[in-house]
């Protein structure tokens, strides 16, 4: 009785075992040549499409074409210029003065007492000139700082509305010399930005 129970069991897994084989050739024999490569290629794809989305924006391309940041440049070249002309002119008449001084120590022209006077007045015109020149370069530098975090939130400000029209995972800074050693050209949306960035910016100083 147990023999027979074993001889039908062994019967059931051969008949399953066949359909699967029967199965398994409809299935295959069914594609038509390179359906199989085509099945792999259309996986690949959607799993491409599952990734994260990316996108770059050139920073040197937008530094140079985007209308804002040639104001800021400007306004900065202007304020710095100025300082610079001022300094000049001080250093220049500071080394007039020194020469005239100089001039009367030579020929005589001037007490001991009076030299001793002009010098010590000298040194500190000289030490002014010098505090001066070192408070224009901070003033400089932190007018430039403030411009490019000013650019950084418009910039931003503007990608975020950008985005959510077209919801890239990331947007990447690409610039010569950086971190990103070398871009796909199908992922620069550069011109796009800075197309739409100028136009806000036109419209802005309406």
């Amino acid at each position: 009785m147990e023999k027979k129970s074993v001889n039908l069991n062994t019967v059931l897994l051969l008949i399953v075992l066949a359909g699967l084989v029967v199965l398994y050739i409809l299935f295959f024999t069914s594609q038509k040549p390179g359906d199989a490569m085509k099945a792999s290629a259309d996986t690949s794809q959607m799993a491409l499409t599952a990734g994260p989305t990316i996108v770059y924006v050139n920073i040197d391309t937008l530094n140079e074409h985007y209308e804002f940041v040639k104001v800021l440049k400007q306004n900065l070249e202007t304020t710095g210029s100025r300082l610079q002309r001022e300094v000049l002119n001080e250093q220049s008449g500071l080394e007039k003065e020194a020469a005239e001084f100089q001039r009367k120590i030579s020929t005589g022209s001037i007490t001991e007492e009076r030299a001793r006077i002009v010098y010590e007045e000298l040194m500190a015109k000289q030490q002014a000139l010098v505090e001066k020149k070192e408070r224009y370069t901070q003033q400089v530098a932190e007018q430039e700082y403030n411009m490019n975090l000013q650019l950084l939130d418009t910039v931003n400000t503007f990608l975020a509305r950008y985005n959510k029209e077209f919801g890239y995972d990331y947007i990447l800074a690409y610039r010569m010399a950086g971190e990103i050693l070398t871009a796909n050209d199908k992922l620069d949306i550069t011109q796009q930005v800075i197309d739409q960035l100028n136009k806000e910016y036109s419209a802005g100083k309406k």
